[in-house]
């Protein structure tokens, strides 16, 4: 009997400032031996590093798929969030038979699907996507870093810490901020008012 495969799905970087939206879909395989699969929130770095190189050997399958800023500012956070997902599913080289995606609302797929609220941290194969977007989103936030320096982005991964809202009053968005969203728009407005140019 042909095995059902399974595909966990989640995503990172919603709640950010500045930088694309990125989620993965993960296969485990039947025998998983990976041990401490959790929410990518409550492991340290290092553990996220090592259970990514983990879970990138052994899975069946992985895949990794994103919305840049413009589509954010274009679509809002969630349907962005909603395409990245589908982008890693479509992504993946294996296609799963069903998949659960964290969170509780799905995004547009040709397989059957369900939505799992806390998935994160209770179902493996969301874990492994929790993991993996993570640490693809961090890694790709200390190379963004270098090019839009000044805003401690390296620290922060995007959120909107003080030291981030403390930068972006002081200097601008950058081409990679979120226009649409609340603390850079304002910005955004301040800097229309103080060159005489009437805000939208």
């Amino acid at each position: 009997m042909k095995r059902r495969l399974t595909a966990g799905v989640d995503e990172v970087g919603r709640g950010c400032l500045a930088g694309a939206v990125i989620a993965a879909a993960v296969i485990l395989p039947d025998d998983c031996t990976i041990v401490g699969l959790a929410d990518s929130k409550s492991l340290s770095p290092q553990r996220r590093e090592e259970l990514d190189r983990l879970l990138r050997l052994q899975a069946v399958a992985w895949a990794i798929g994103r919305a840049e800023p413009s589509e954010i500012d274009r679509l809002n956070i969630l349907q962005s969030a909603l395409l990245a997902m589908e982008r890693a599913v479509a992504g993946l080289s294996i296609k799963p038979d069903r998949v659960l995606v964290d969170g509780n609302r799905l995004p547009k797929l040709t397989m059957p699907a369900e939505a799992v609220t806390g998935g994160d941290g209770c179902v493996p194969a969301i874990s492994a996507a929790s993991i993996i977007a993570k640490v693809a989103r961090d890694r790709e936030m200390a190379v963004l870093d270098g090019f839009a320096s000044g805003y401690g982005i390296n620290r922060h991964k995007g959120y909107p810490t003080l030291l981030h809202r403390q930068r972006l009053d002081e200097q601008g968005p950058s081409l990679w901020h979120r226009y649409s969203f609340v603390p850079v728009k304002r910005v955004v407005g301040q800097l229309r008012k103080g060159s005489g140019r009437a805000t939208p």
